[in-house]
C-alpha cells in the first residue's frame, strides 16, 4: 500500500495496535493527528505512512514513557529521536536503581536488621558560631531539588560576591521532608561578613551558634535515596548519646562539587544539637 493512501480509523486501528480509545487520546494529545476529517460524518482518514509513528508511540507507552515526552520525540527530527530516547532510558535506569536501594532499604527497616544502612563513617561534633546568611528558600519536589540547589546557589554566591564573597561553606537547611508527600521546604544558605550586609542583593537571616553532630559522606552518598542512611545515621547518634535535634537537619557542602569523583568526600549531613 503507498504511504499516502488513506486508512480509515477502523483500519489504522487494527494495522498500528492502538484501540479507537487510544486513537482519541492521542489525537486530544497532538500526538497522532487525524490526516483527514469528513466534514459531515466526522470520521477520520490516516494516511499509511502514519503507521511508523503510531508503532512508535506504542513501543514508547510499552517504556513507561509519559505523553509529553512521546511528545517531544516525535516533534524531533529523525537524527535526534535516538538521542532523547536514551535519555529517557538513563533516568528510568536511575530511578529504578534508586527504587531497588530504596526497597533494600525498607524490607531491612521491617525485618529489623540495620544491614547495608549503616554508615562506615564516624559521627562528629564541633561547634559553628552565630553568623549572617544570605538565603533562598523553596518548597519543592524530590526531582525539583538537585536542579533548585545548584540554581539558586549560583545566584547566591553571585550576590555574596558583592558582599565580599562567602564567610563559610554553603548550606542546605531542611525545614520538612522532601518526599513524594511533602515539598519541605529548604532553605539554601551563603554564610557572609554582616559588616558586608548592605551590598548583598539577596535576603539575609541571623544563623543561630550552635553545637551540631555530622557525617562527613561523598559524592556517590549525596545521591538520593542513599543519603537517606546519613540521616538515620546521625539521628540514631544523636538519639544513643542522650541529644536533642535543636534546628532542623542541614547538608553543608565544603568541596567542588562539579571536580569531585564519586567518592569525593563533598557534603556534611549535621544536626545542631542540645547537649
Amino acid at each position: 500500500m503507498p504511504d499516502d493512501d488513506l486508512l480509515t480509523s477502523g483500519d489504522f486501528s487494527r494495522r498500528s495496535r492502538l484501540s479507537a480509545k487510544a486513537l482519541r487520546l492521542y489525537e486530544q494529545q497532538g500526538l497522532l493527528v487525524p490526516d483527514e476529517v469528513d466534514a459531515t460524518n466526522r470520521y477520520r482518514r490516516y494516511r499509511a505512512a502514519r503507521l511508523a509513528d503510531a508503532r512508535l508511540i506504542v513501543w514508547l507507552r510499552r517504556l513507561d514513557m509519559p505523553l509529553s515526552d512521546v511528545a517531544r520525540v516525535l516533534a524531533a527530527p529523525p537524527a535526534e529521536r535516538e538521542a532523547l530516547v536514551a535519555a529517557y532510558w538513563d533516568e528510568a535506569e536511575a530511578r529504578f536503581a534508586a527504587q531497588r536501594w530504596l526497597a533494600a532499604r525498607v524490607r531491612e527497616e521491617v525485618s529489623g536488621h540495620e544491614g547495608a544502612r549503616t554508615m562506615t563513617q564516624p559521627i562528629l561534633t564541633r561547634d559553628v558560631p552565630a553568623g549572617l546568611v544570605l538565603t533562598e528558600q523553596r518548597h519543592v519536589t524530590p526531582e525539583e531539588l538537585p536542579t533548585w540547589i545548584s540554581q539558586a546557589m549560583t545566584r547566591l554566591l553571585t550576590a555574596a560576591a558583592l558582599a565580599g564573597g562567602p564567610t563559610a561553606n554553603p548550606f542546605v537547611v531542611y525545614h520538612g521532608e522532601i518526599n513524594h508527600d511533602s515539598d519541605g521546604p529548604a532553605e539554601v544558605c551563603i554564610p557572609i561578613d554582616p559588616a558586608r550586609a548592605a551590598t548583598a542583593t539577596a535576603p539575609t537571616r541571623e544563623e543561630p551558634a550552635h553545637r551540631e553532630a555530622y557525617l562527613r559522606i561523598t559524592k556517590a552518598q549525596v545521591e538520593f535515596p542513599q543519603i537517606l542512611s546519613a540521616y538515620d545515621a546521625v539521628g540514631r547518634w544523636l538519639t544513643d548519646n542522650g541529644h536533642t535535634a535543636t534546628l532542623p537537619p542541614r547538608e553543608v557542602y565544603f568541596a567542588d562539587w562539579d571536580a569531585a569523583g564519586p567518592d569525593d568526600e563533598v557534603c556534611d549531613i549535621a544536626f545542631p544539637m542540645r547537649p
